[in-house]
């Protein structure tokens, strides 16, 4: 199943470089190119395209359904980010996270390594609240990152 999974991610990715970050499809023509179940389908959209991975996904359904999937650019607006943080983030989220800043150029091969160490569960798993550490470290990290005043 992971290898689906990734060969639909990959297939979703280079559709959304051809098309220079912005694609619409049907579920069903994706499912029956990859004779899937157009819950593979969704299931890749809501793990692999998420807006902690600097995606937007938009879907009608019906017969005329479509999936529209959105590259999206990284703000400088702070306060954007802190929403989409949350109070709390998973190791997971904050990997995703972190991932999109590096696909953005916004950090260095070498500080996305750092961060994912900094803010891993390893790292923090003697704290005993640590997705609330964990949020407000990426925060932190962020006001730096964004150039802004503490």
């Amino acid at each position: 199943m992971a290898k689906l999974t990734n060969s639909i991610e990959e297939y979703i990715i280079n559709l959304l470089e051809m098309s220079n970050g912005m694609v619409e499809i049907q579920r069903s023509i994706l499912a029956e190119h990859f004779s899937c179940a157009p819950s593979q389908i969704n299931y890749v959209l809501t793990t692999r395209f998420t807006p902690y991975k600097g995606y937007y996904v938009e879907s009608r359904r019906g017969g005329g359904g479509y999936i529209r999937i959105i590259e999206v650019e990284m703000t400088d607006d702070y306060s954007l980010y802190t929403r989409e943080i949350g109070e709390e983030l998973t190791a997971l989220r904050a990997k995703d996270f972190i991932s999109s800043l590096l696909n953005q150029n916004r950090i260095s091969e070498r500080e996305a390594k750092m961060l994912s160490l900094l803010l891993s569960d390893r790292s923090l798993e003697d704290v005993e609240d640590k997705n609330k550490l964990r949020a407000k470290m990426l925060k932190m990290v962020l006001l730096a990152i964004l150039d802004k005043e503490v």
